[in-house]
């Protein structure tokens, strides 16, 4: 087989019929799909599984120790093959600082075209990984790898937590505050990339965002007043609040004007830089969402805009609030905002609010 040059090679999203988390099957499809699973016996020491579409499974070990245990893996949402690596590691690690866990290990899954991409390129894929999980201090232990049509890179990440500071995404009280740790818009800026409508700037904005690893995950955790947490990832602000309304059998109220938004992603919206994934999200959970009179497309396109590795979404007591913020501040997440609550539902009321 010949090798593949470096120099000819394409723009690893070229390969890609959908990059980073807009991969992601749609809701409404991803419904139907599961529904005709048969249903697997559930031990008492599985803490959290399939049942609240939750970030990672929880499995108890001892009174004082469970196992949390996920995996992410996507197409690339980059060109840059290390960028794509660090992006995709940190997606993953993300959903175990979502149950409010400490990664521990983590293995790698790679699918390459190896007719296509050279080995150093997919090195370079991987050594971004590498990257990230260096920075907190955990080995990739193994893997696996197939050769793919597609570029696929991502991990299984194991955590620990104490059982008693698990935070599941269904535990939500009538009365707490909304938070969000990361602006939304990555979606949008990768639309952009794709069309090259995005400046060195915009590029900076969006690597930023998409590395930056979840850490404040524990320490929120560890607060009493937070009652349930997640992270927004592939079906945007909109699908992952109400995920939390589900759960909770309450109304996620959603404070538009408090929302924040990556520097650089209105005039791109204002150029028809919206993923596909926005569009299908609508399609799969619009129905069970409130918006304003006013509420013009590029904001619904925002709402359902697909984050790839974005933000912690918290939902805590108002006792609490300065707590959280003070530990987003700690960690260095100075775009952390009061984005909504959650509230009693009233009687065929949507699930999810927008005002």
């Amino acid at each position: 087989m010949t090798t593949p040059d470096p120099s000819t090679e394409p723009r690893l999203t070229s390969l890609s019929h959908g990059g980073g988390c807009g991969c992601k099957i749609a809701p409404g499809v991803l419904s139907e799909i599961l529904k005709g699973t048969a249903a697997m016996p559930v031990p008492p020491e599985l803490l959290v599984g399939i049942g609240t579409a939750d970030d990672a499974a929880v499995y108890q070990i001892s009174d004082a120790l469970a196992l949390i245990a996920t995996t992410d893996f996507f197409m690339p949402i980059v060109d840059d093959p290390t960028d794509f690596g660090r992006i995709a590691a940190t997606n993953a690690i993300s959903d175990v600082y979502a149950m409010g866990g400490r990664p521990i290990m983590a293995l790698a899954l790679v699918g390459m075209p190896i007719n296509v991409l050279s080995t150093a390129t997919i090195g370079r894929i991987l050594e971004g990984g590498a990257q990230v999980c260096r920075s907190i201090g955990i080995p990739i232990a193994g893997g696996h790898t197939i050769d793919s049509v597609e570029a696929i890179y991502g991990l299984v990440v194991i955590g620990l937590i104490h059982p008693q500071q698990v935070k599941r995404n269904a535990d939500a009280r009538a009365g707490d505050v909304l938070v969000l740790g990361k602006p939304l818009g990555v979606g949008v800026l990768s639309a952009a990339l794709k069309k090259n409508l995005l400046n060195a700037k915009g590029y900076a904005h969006m690597i930023a965002t998409t590395t930056r690893l979840n850490t404040p995950g524990p320490d929120l955790a560890a607060i009493d007043g937070v009652h349930a947490l997640t992270d927004v990832t592939g079906f945007g602000l909109a699908g992952h609040a109400l995920e939390l309304a589900r759960g909770a059998q309450l109304q996620a109220q959603i404070d538009w004007a408090g929302v924040p938004l990556l520097n650089g992603v209105l005039p791109l919206l204002e150029q028809g830089c919206v993923t596909g994934a926005s569009g299908r999200n609508w399609a799969g959970y619009g129905a069970d969402v409130a918006l304003p009179a006013n509420f013009s497309p590029q904001a619904q396109a925002l709402l359902t805009d697909p984050q790839t590795s974005g933000g912690l979404l918290v939902s805590c007591a108002p006792s609490a609030l300065d707590q959280v913020m003070a530990v987003f501040a700690r960690h260095g997440f100075a775009d952390a905002a009061v984005v909504g609550s959650m509230q009693q539902r009233p009687a065929g009321a949507a699930l999810l609010a927008v005002h």
